[in-house]
């Protein structure tokens, strides 16, 4: 017998769609929900399935999955709430932004039944309430953001979103879980007024790309040649640094090279037969210095007697004499005594 019963409790089942209110059979309950059963004595409950009980009337309990025994006539399973995730789709709505652009905005709620007393006694369909108060919540959240920033921020748009409905449907025993825009529409001029902001932006970028570009390569072309004018300078300067030693060491080669010379021949002079070795070295330069006249320009001073060379060379030797008479000569340098006067010529 109690086989028979339990074939009964499983196969038999009432459609009590009459009994409800019109706004009870919804599309979603009759997707997330069984129908309601008849009172057999003995009921088994489907997993995640919660079945509300009344007694003559009044609430009851409410009966878990499983195996479950009622009292016929008296008890009665008044709702059965499915405790699985439910979606909901949003229909398409207009809503107006921050900045008064209409929109047209669609999207999907994700709730479920948390507890099947307050789900049942607490509102007469729940899932119609939770949806108009999310149409009613999406279109106050988006008159709160200007149209630039409902495209940038809908993640923060679904929490704000999320967060109303959960404040508001406590009382219903329902919590939704996540909420997803599906598509946002604009207008068709907005739409092409964005994307011709987009173009202008990117334009706009290229641009300042562009010129930032030119001003590094103009910044790395005169700190070129910034550097390559300090090293040409230093290159210059060590040249010239160079040149000038290289020219006072050539003085100093110079003048040494003259000492001796003078050295040389002052001690040639002091040797016997000097006098004439002079004469001779005068004439030859006399004679030098002749041939190189009117060469270099066409103004000539000459003496009167310029074909004179002897007599040009016995006054050459005179002035030397004189010279060497009014000079000290090194002997006298070197020891520190008075140099002899010579009796003066005749």
């Amino acid at each position: 017998m109690l086989g028979t019963l339990c074939r009964t409790g499983g196969a038999v089942f009432k459609n009590s769609q009459q009994s409800l209110p019109r706004l009870w059979v919804t599309l979603s309950q009759q997707r997330c929900a069984s129908r309601l059963p008849m009172n057999t004595v003995v009921l088994f409950v489907p997993q995640q399935e919660a079945w509300v009980v009344q007694r003559m009337g009044r609430f009851h309990r409410v009966l878990e999955p499983g195996l479950n025994f009622l009292i016929p006539v008296l008890d009665k399973v008044r709702y059965v709430q499915s405790l699985k995730e439910i979606v909901i789709d949003i229909p398409e709505q207009s809503a107006v932004s921050l900045d008064n652009v209409t929109l047209q905005i669609d999207g999907v709620l994700y709730l479920r039944i948390l507890d099947p007393l307050k789900a049942s006694y607490g509102v007469e369909d729940p899932e119609y309430a939770v949806t108009q108060l999310a149409q009613t919540t999406m279109r106050s959240e988006l008159g709160k953001l200007t149209l630039d920033k409902v495209f940038r921020e809908r993640e923060s748009l679904n929490s704000n979103i999320v967060r109303s409905i959960n404040q508001a449907s406590d009382d219903w025993g329902i919590r939704c879980l996540r909420y997803e825009i599906k598509d946002i529409q604009v207008p068709p001029r907005i739409k092409d007024s964005m994307q011709m902001q987009v173009e202008a932006e990117r334009k706009k970028r290229a641009t300042v790309l562009e010129s930032e570009g030119m001003r590094e390569s103009g910044i790395n072309v005169a700190e070129g040649r910034k550097q390559a004018q300090i090293l040409a300078s230093e290159g210059e300067k060590a040249e010239r640094i160079n040149k000038a030693a290289g020219e006072a060491q050539a003085v100093l080669a110079k003048a040494e090279a003259k000492s001796k010379a003078i050295r040389l021949l002052s001690d040639a002079l002091a040797e016997q037969n000097g006098n004439a070795a002079a004469s001779l070295s005068v004439a030859e330069q006399y004679v030098a210095a002749f041939s190189n006249l009117a060469k270099k320009s066409n103004t000539l001073l000459l003496p009167s007697n310029a074909g004179n060379i002897s007599g040009m060379v016995t006054q050459a030797m005179t002035i030397y004499s004189k010279l060497a008479k009014q000079s000290p000569p090194a002997e006298s340098m070197k020891t520190g005594e008075p140099p002899v006067q010579s009796p003066p010529a005749q």
